[in-house]
């Protein structure tokens, strides 16, 4: 398995087998990404969410798949209709459709179209699926995976050390507070044993990625 990240104090080797282990406990992450690869869409990954929960998941004894609102997969596309995006939608939701879960699929490259009004700020476009992850709300859920070449590959641009120790740490370039503390208490709720860390304690330049 190959890992791209940094500042991350295991060995990336040793990060990659404990990621790989927790992973396979999922058998909803590894049917997706299987099925993923066959349609290969550009750049992408399935992340966020259904990473970082199957690892809390493992952690608090808890069945690998309890509790996961949805499974994000997202790519980069230069076309951004939304008709091209919902086309994606549809052929992804056709290759999954057996699996009981809820999928949510974005074309990284058309996000800040609709950011303002569902968020009510704007922000700069995306320049790659990779630039999208790194705004991702905090670090424990910046990772993105794919299988490509029966190779799984990660891309974690904060590094893995956070989302193995529980650390629920806000990731401020793009969020706000109040979406924050929003997540914080909906996750808590569920996996208890989280370690949050306070806005102040956070990464990244406060609004760095809005336009103003």
């Amino acid at each position: 398995m190959r890992e791209n990240s940094t500042d991350q104090s295991e060995s990336p080797s040793v990060a990659s087998e404990q990621l790989l282990y927790s992973l396979r406990q999922n058998e909803f992450v590894w049917e997706c990404l299987q099925r993923l690869a066959a349609l290969t869409l550009p750049s992408w990954y399935l992340g966020a969410g259904c990473i970082a929960q199957t690892i809390w998941n493992v952690a608090h004894a808890k069945p690998a798949t309890v509790d996961i609102a949805d499974y994000d997969i997202v790519y980069f596309d230069p076309d951004l209709s939304a008709e091209a995006e919902s086309d994606v939608a549809r052929c992804v939701h056709v290759q999954l459709a057996d699996l009981p879960i809820r999928l949510d699929v974005k074309n990284q490259a058309r996000v800040h179209l609709w950011y303002e009004g569902y968020f009510g700020y704007k922000i700069r476009a995306y320049t790659s699926c990779e630039d999208a992850l790194a705004s991702w709300p905090t670090t424990a859920t910046a990772v993105g995976i794919r299988w490509i070449d029966n190779t799984l590959q990660v891309y974690a641009p904060f590094g893995t050390d956070d989302l193995f120790s529980l650390t629920v740490r806000p990731n401020r370039v793009q969020i706000t507070p109040a979406i924050y503390e929003a997540k914080v208490d909906r996750w808590t709720k569920r996996w208890s044993q989280l370690k949050i860390m306070s806005w102040e304690q956070g990464i990244g330049v406060p609004g760095s990625r809005w336009i103003i």
